[in-house]
């Protein structure tokens, strides 16, 4: 009995405690399901490299107009980046996963990554905790991926899920493979939180949301393309 007096104290002090976090947890759950807005972005792209900010397998590199974006998911989930763009340099090396991905993917424009954890794991275990809520929040719905994403590979996708890999690919301009994309639909935000939606210049030459492609993205005309292999150096 005596042993059950001490104890009740610490038991009121801990639901106490228990109950103050509640609104702030709430808070968190409402802003990490809730939407970000999203601007178009039309300057210029190119090919660069992932910056060191954002883990990431040597020799990575995306669409420079996607790195705020990145560096901005990097600072929220555990993410390692394994492949973006997939394709040639001026140079003639050829960067990024070679023949792995299907034709027409967003990573034949620098727009799409393949994500695994930073602690990395070929099992899907508590390692891949973050890389799942990192998923649910990108597509709350199978097949409804959140703007801007074009196309979300995770469960239920052949060859993606947990303990395989996450593919996020953003909505952009039509362009064929190799070429960089007029505009690209990002997440309007920066490191520290959610910066206002800022009205575009000009109006889009092309719909701000490309058509639905299969699995891994597709680019469906050459409309507005870019070559790659001129804009990166």
């Amino acid at each position: 009995m005596s042993h059950c007096l001490r104890a009740h104290p610490w038991t009121r002090i801990l639901a106490v405690f228990a109950a103050s976090l509640a609104p702030l947890l709430a808070v968190c759950a409402y802003a990490e399901a809730a939407p970000i807005p999203t601007r178009i972005v039309y300057g210029t792209g190119k090919i660069v490299p992932i910056p060191a900010t954002i883990p990431h397998a040597e020799g990575d590199m995306v669409d420079q107009r996607i790195i705020p974006n990145l560096r901005w998911l990097a600072n929220r989930y555990p993410i390692y980046i394994t492949d973006g763009y997939s394709g040639p340099l001026p140079s003639g090396e050829h960067v990024g996963c070679n023949g792995c991905h299907v034709k027409n993917s967003d990573h034949y424009n620098g727009l799409a990554v393949d994500i695994v954890p930073r602690n990395p794991s070929s099992q899907c275990d508590a390692n891949w905790a973050g890389i799942t809520r990192l998923a649910l929040w990108a597509e709350p719905v199978q097949e409804e991926p959140r703007l801007p994403f074009r196309w979300v590979g995770y469960e239920g996708d052949a060859g993606h899920g947990c303990g395989n890999h996450l593919h996020l690919s953003w909505n952009h301009a039509s362009a064929p493979m190799f070429q960089l994309a007029e505009w690209v639909e990002v997440l309007s935000v920066n490191l520290t939180g959610v910066k206002p939606v800022a009205a575009p210049k000009k109006k889009p030459r092309s719909a701000p949301r490309a058509p639905a492609g299969p699995p891994g993205g597709i680019a469906q005309t050459a409309t507005g393309g870019v070559s790659a292999r001129l804009a990166g150096d």
